[in-house]
C-alpha cells in the first residue's frame, strides 16, 4: 500500500506541474510569443527532488539551479537522462571545477574574472552575460555599458558567448519593461542570439519586450517549501 501511495503522490504531482506548464504556454502565447520558440527553463531551486523528476517527465529538459551544491548533486542523480543544466546563480569561483561537467550553460556571467576561471575548465564553454537593470552594486550583473567590452573578454577567452541575462527590479513586472527593453536592444547590437529574461511574476512584459528564454519555477511547481527574503533568478 505504502508503494501505492507514493506512486499516486508522484503522478499526482506531474499531473500538477502539467497543468502549471499548460497555464504558463497560454501566458507566453497571450503575450504574443511562441512556446515553441521560447526555450522554457524549469528553475527548481529549493524545491523538492521531486520537481526535477517532474520537469524531465513532461520533456522540460532545461533546467536550472542558483547554486552550485544543488546543480551538481541534481545533475548527477540524473546523470542517466537527457538535461540541460543552466547555471542561474551568483558564480563562485571555487566551485567551477566541480560543476563544469554538468553545466551546459553559464548564465551569470557578468566580471571577466569569473569568465576567465570558467575558460579555464571549458575552453569553449556557453555563457550569458548577466546585466544588472538596477542601481544597487549589491545585485549580480554587470552594468549595461559595460556588456559590450565584457563580451569581447570574454570571446577573447575563448568562450561561447549565446546571449544576455538580467532579473527584473522588485516592485512590480512594469518596472521591468525598460531594462528589458535595454537588454534585448543591446543583445541586438551584438548579434547575441539568447535573451534569457522574464520569470514567474514578469514573463509576459519580458515576452513582448523580446525574449528567447524565461525562468519559471515557482508558476510550474507553486512557491518554494522554504520562503525567501529576496528576489533570484526564477
Amino acid at each position: 500500500m505504502v508503494g501505492v501511495s507514493v506512486m499516486t503522490s508522484r503522478h499526482d504531482y506531474i499531473d500538477h506541474v502539467q497543468f502549471n506548464l499548460a497555464r504558463v504556454h497560454d501566458r507566453i502565447s497571450d503575450a504574443g510569443g511562441n512556446p515553441d520558440r521560447v526555450t522554457l527553463i524549469a528553475v527548481t531551486k529549493e524545491q523538492p527532488a521531486e520537481a526535477v523528476d517532474a520537469a524531465l517527465a513532461l520533456g522540460l529538459i532545461d533546467v536550472g539551479e542558483n547554486r552550485a551544491d544543488a546543480l551538481i548533486d541534481r545533475a548527477a542523480a540524473h546523470a542517466s537522462e537527457e538535461a540541460r543544466w543552466h547555471y542561474l546563480g551568483q558564480i563562485q569561483r571555487n566551485k567551477i571545477r566541480r560543476a563544469a561537467p554538468y553545466v551546459a550553460l553559464w548564465q551569470s556571467v557578468d566580471r571577466a574574472e569569473v569568465g576567465a576561471a570558467i575558460a579555464r575548465h571549458v575552453p569553449d564553454a556557453r555563457v550569458l552575460v548577466q546585466v544588472n537593470l538596477t542601481d544597487d552594486p549589491q545585485r549580480g550583473g554587470a552594468a549595461i555599458d559595460d556588456v559590450p567590452p565584457l563580451v569581447r573578454d570574454l570571446v577573447a577567452d575563448g568562450l561561447d558567448v549565446q546571449g544576455l541575462m538580467a532579473v527584473g527590479p522588485l516592485g512590480g513586472s512594469e518596472l521591468a519593461r525598460d531594462g528589458f527593453t535595454s537588454v534585448v536592444r543591446c543583445a541586438d547590437a551584438l548579434g547575441l542570439p539568447i535573451r534569457s529574461i522574464g520569470m514567474s511574476d514578469d514573463l509576459e512584459v519580458a515576452i513582448e519586450c523580446g525574449s528567447t528564454m524565461v525562468r519559471v519555477g515557482a508558476a510550474l511547481f507553486g512557491a518554494r517549501p522554504k520562503a525567501t527574503p529576496s528576489r533570484h533568478v526564477n
